[in-house]
C-alpha cells in the first residue's frame, strides 16, 4: 500500500494520535518522520508548504497540505470506507460530531493542556491564576462530559466510535493522568467507565498506551 501521506509533528502530540487511530481504521498508511520542535518546523523547505510554521502539519503524497488538527482529523475520516461512522451520515450527527470537535480544541484543550504545560512540560511561564482558572475549568468540563454519558453511554454520539470520541479521549489521558485526581473520579463514574472502556482497545492502547490515574493533582509545587 503507497502511502497516504506525512505527518510532521513532536513525538507524542495527542492531535496526532487520534488522526491516526482514524487513518488506521480507514486504512491509510501515514508517515512520520523525525521532527525537532523550532528546528524542522523552522526550515525554509517547511514554511514553504506551512508558512505559519505550527504542527501537527499533513503532506499528501498527491502534494496536498493542510494544518488544523479538526480539519486533518476531518479529512483523514473523509478519505476512506469508515467516513460515515466518524462523521456521521445525517447533518445532525454531522452536527454533534463537530460540536464535540470544537469543545475539545476550545474547552478541553485550554483547560486540560495549559496547566499541564505550566507545571509539567515547563513550556510557559507559571501563572497563579490563570492556573487556577483552568483548573476550575477543566472540573467544569469533566462534569459536562459526565452528564453527556448518564446511562451508561459507551459513546458521545450514536451507538458507536466517532470522531467525537476520539477527539475528547486524546486530551483526557492527560487530564487524569495529572488533574483528575482520585476525590474528582468519585463524582465520575461514567467519564471514568468510559475512559477504561476506549482505553482497553489495542487500536487506542497502541498510540496511548496504558491509561493512567494520579492520586493527587498537579500544583504549583509539582
Amino acid at each position: 500500500m503507497a502511502p497516504f501521506g506525512t505527518i510532521y509533528s513532536y513525538a507524542t502530540n495527542p492531535r496526532v494520535n487520534r488522526a491516526m487511530i482514524i487513518a488506521d481504521m480507514n486504512g491509510l498508511e501515514i508517515e512520520i518522520p523525525a521532527f525537532t520542535m523550532r528546528e524542522t518546523n523552522r526550515t525554509p523547505e517547511f514554511l514553504s508548504k506551512f508558512a505559519l510554521g505550527k504542527v501537527p502539519a499533513f503532506e499528501g503524497a498527491d502534494g496536498f497540505c493542510v494544518t488544523e488538527s479538526i480539519a486533518i482529523a476531518t479529512y483523514f475520516a473523509k478519505s476512506g470506507p469508515k467516513a460515515d461512522q466518524l462523521l456521521g451520515a445525517d447533518p445532525k450527527t454531522q452536527a454533534l460530531i463537530t460540536q464535540w470537535a470544537c469543545f475539545s480544541e476550545g474547552e478541553l484543550f485550554n483547560n486540560a493542556f495549559i496547566p499541564i504545560a505550566m507545571v509539567v512540560m515547563k513550556l510557559y511561564t507559571f501563572d497563579e491564576k490563570r492556573f487556577n482558572d483552568h483548573i476550575v475549568g477543566l472540573e467544569k468540563d469533566v462534569k459536562y462530559l459526565e452528564t453527556s454519558l448518564k446511562g451508561g453511554k459507551k459513546f458521545l454520539v450514536g451507538d458507536k466510535l466517532t470522531m467525537a470520541d476520539l477527539m475528547v479521549t486524546s486530551l483526557l489521558y492527560h487530564a487524569f493522568k495529572h488533574i483528575v485526581d482520585a476525590e474528582m473520579r468519585k463524582e465520575l463514574p461514567n467519564l471514568v467507565a468510559y475512559m477504561q472502556a476506549f482505553a482497553a482497545v489495542p487500536g487506542h492502547k497502541k498510540y496511548y498506551g496504558e491509561l493512567e490515574f494520579c492520586e493527587t493533582r498537579i500544583t504549583a509545587q509539582s
